[in-house]
């Protein structure tokens, strides 16, 4: 099924280029009409010392290949129109026998662990969250599709001068049946308010930075209330986790790493790594490069400390032959101290450590704040999603079973799909209604296309067809152009496998749904002739693959909308 390497075994026969340089050079034409593959002549040229459209001629000329209805030169281009007959029925032959394995492939082996979601306890979960939890959720099940043995680790954010300072806050505004009846809301309000308090009186931050220091020596008042917030925080993260369908394989956050630290410390001391500056212990990284902060000069640890014990920490456990932190674009320079200080310790394993950046999600093209108060909690987000789905569906199909699943599947699938169609290190403005649309670039689009799908294969079998490829195959333009897309679905799996980039597979399931409706709208599916089986196993094929293609994404795919 593989017509790409067809085409480099006979472009190989007629030149002195290895397969590998034609694979790399082989193109595929803006316009359908001029073929499905194109091989540039101009390399060539200085060589043979002919023009590249006589070369593109000749080897045109000498070229022959059922598996192909055309090979023409046409400028200084071989050009390759695929059989369709062949594309067609060997594509929903391969589909229909893998079903949802059809894509999968053995790039690699090995753990990958994968630093993702990681909010911060006594906080709500905001839409800033979604971010990192859907792309590494969708990237895991993409690594596991290829072979890798993805490790989903949510890094929780439950350390630090931040606790100190919510400490502080509860010490003066807390009530503590607040905090039983709403614990997350409660504390998050104590936050903002501690920041905006900090501003007018700046001996706050003093007191914020004290009580981490006792949270640091164990002090028992500090260490019973940042546990409790830690246990209310962990709850409430776990209810919109189980909304998002995404679970994790470690919960181990910043506070496992704290008796792990100074471990790290000796051994920079160790290997003359570590110096002082201006109070603080500091690692060179070379003449035009900050040096990278270890211990801050108040005695206490930082970010960088806890992650440099975290990344040893996991080296020792799961042996990665990758490591992958999900963060934003804003947080490039410590992951560039964190390999390069890494690398300094003598840790070669550090250039398998990959920073995976995200851009911003916006309201109004306004950054989201959780310290002004100015944030979109993602709870939130969800319960109205899948409010607006509902509303739909009553419209659309006010007799559809299971109306509260299916509105819910829709809803939160939209919201994730949303964020996933976007090139995950661009920035973009978040508007519910347009995510939630049925028609346009949506996630609820592509499920309605699966279950448009779905729909015609439930009259099909009422009319006791199925479907089958081995009689009469299709032709049709329609057709080949929703195989072909289908055919290239390996290809995108291990392209956004290697970029770490599931917009890939976005973008790809709403080509594959445009491609399907176009034919749904041309083509008398259920017309009982010779080759409705053939059109069946289309609609068959398609769905498979836009229903493993969502999965890969994290968005379930419902048989009825």
């Amino acid at each position: 099924m593989n017509f790409k390497s067809k085409v480099v075994d006979l472009i190989a026969s007629q030149v002195d280029l290895s397969k590998d340089k034609i694979n790399q050079l082989i193109e595929r034409p803006k316009n359908e009409k001029l073929g499905d593959y194109a091989f540039p002549a101009f390399i060539l040229a200085k060589t043979m010392h002919k023009n590249p459209a006589e070369i593109a001629q000749t080897i045109a000329t000498n070229l022959s290949s059922e598996d192909f209805a055309s090979i023409q030169a046409v400028g200084p281009y071989v050009n390759f129109a695929i059989n369709h007959e062949k594309l067609i029925s060997q594509t929903l032959q391969t589909v229909l026998t893998k079903q949802d394995h059809f894509g999968d492939q053995v790039l690699g082996t090995g753990n990958i662990p994968i630093d993702m979601s990681s909010p911060n306890i006594a906080k709500p979960m905001s839409m800033g969250h979604l971010r990192s939890t859907v792309i590494g959720n969708s990237i895991a099940e993409t690594l596991k599709k290829v072979g890798y043995s993805p490790i989903k680790i949510n890094h929780l954010g439950d350390y630090g001068t931040q606790f100190g300072k919510l400490i502080a806050a509860y010490k003066h505004w807390g009530v503590e049946a607040d905090v039983k009846k709403d614990p997350i809301m409660s504390l998050f309000k104590y936050y903002v308010k501690f920041h905006a308090e900090a501003e007018k009186d700046p001996e706050l931050d003093d007191e914020g930075r004290a009580w981490f220091k006792k949270l640091e020596d164990n002090d028992p008042e500090a260490v019973e209330l940042w546990q409790w917030f830690r246990d209310v925080s962990l709850a409430d993260f776990n209810r919109i986790y189980q909304e998002l369908g995404v679970s994790f394989d470690s919960y181990k956050g910043e506070a496992f790493f704290n008796d792990k630290m100074q471990p790290v410390i000796d051994e920079l001391k160790d290997k003359g790594l570590l110096h002082e500056s201006r109070g603080a212990q500091v690692v060179d990284l070379g003449e035009d490069k900050k040096p990278a902060m270890i211990v801050k000069s108040d005695g206490s640890s930082i970010y960088l400390t806890r992650d440099l014990a975290a990344a040893i920490y996991r080296m020792k456990t799961y042996h990665f032959v990758k490591m992958l932190y999900v963060v934003g674009n804003e947080q490039a320079n410590h992951f560039v101290e964190l390999k390069a200080v890494l690398k300094k310790m003598g840790y070669d394993w550090s250039d398998d450590i990959y920073h995976i950046p995200f851009g911003l999600i916006t309201q109004n093209g306004q950054k989201l704040s959780t310290r002004k108060g100015n944030v979109i909690f993602l709870d939130q987000v969800l319960m109205d999603a899948v409010k607006l789905a509902r509303q739909q569906i009553d419209q659309k199909n006010p007799d559809l079973a299971d109306k509260d699943q299916v509105a819910h599947d829709v809803g939160v699938g939209a919201v994730i799909f949303h964020d996933l169609k976007n090139d995950r290190v661009e920035n973009f403005d978040f508007d519910l209604e347009e995510v939630v649309r049925f028609e346009g670039d949506t996630g609820p689009y592509v499920q309605y296309t699966n279950a448009r799908a779905q729909s015609v294969l439930r009259k099909a079998e009422q009319l006791g067809q199925e479907p089958d490829v081995t009689g009469a195959v299709m032709e049709d333009d329609w057709a080949f152009s929703v195989a072909k897309a289908l055919a290239d679905f390996p290809r995108i799996i291990a392209r956004s496998s290697q970029m770490f980039e599931p917009s890939i597979i976005a973008k790809y399931a709403l080509e594959v749904a445009k491609k399907f409706n176009k034919y749904y709208a041309n083509v008398k599916i259920l017309n009982e002739d010779e080759q409705i089986n053939a059109r069946l196993a289309l609609v068959q094929a398609t769905s498979y693959v836009l229903t493993e293609a969502l999965r890969l994404l994290g968005v379930n795919a419902p048989k009825e909308m």
